[in-house]
């Protein structure tokens, strides 16, 4: 019997209790997950690409099933490559289902082999995402509870160093 196998793409900078409640819930449906984080060129990230893939690890350890990579270019080619046939995307407000609901449509048109599945955030997890942790943590802003204890510290850290230069 062949896995079930899903790609939860995004920049994860940085990945947030969101985040992860997402997984957890996707791997009661698939027998592995890869999150693929997207190196945008066009994007200036607050944690680099390795750091990022560090802070995920470390909140997923004990997820064997989880593989955590990068990847340019076209989704629907790299789901095919990693031998998965859906995309997986969190929502949290209809904001994002419009957003979420064009790219599907687009991937769709590129490979309908490729399915786009949508799983709402845990209502605890709503009003959070990785922009709006960062502008609070800049602040100086508690935010622990709703990120993993390491991004929490990196967050410290980096903000700590930028107001040391």
């Amino acid at each position: 019997m062949s896995q079930k196998c899903a790609i939860y793409p995004g920049s994860f900078d940085p990945i947030t209790n969101g985040h992860l409640s997402i997984v957890d819930r996707a791997l009661t449906i698939f027998d592995k997950l890869t999150i693929a984080i997207l190196t945008n060129p066009q994007k200036e990230p607050l944690f680099s690409v390795k750091e990022r893939i560090d802070m995920i690890k470390e909140s997923l350890k004990g997820s064997p099933n989880v593989e955590v990579d990068t990847f340019g270019g076209l989704l629907v080619d790299y789901a095919i490559e990693k031998k998965a046939n859906v995309i997986l995307r969190g929502l949290r407000a209809l904001s994002d289902f419009e957003y979420e609901f064009q790219m599907a449509l687009m991937n769709r048109k590129l490979n309908r082999e490729v399915q786009s599945l949508f799983l709402m955030t845990d209502y605890k997890w709503f009003y959070i995402s990785s922009t709006i942790i960062k502008e609070a943590a800049g602040l100086g802003g508690d935010i622990s509870g709703l990120v993993p204890k390491i991004v929490e510290k990196r967050l410290k850290e980096k903000f700590r160093d930028a107001k040391n230069t």
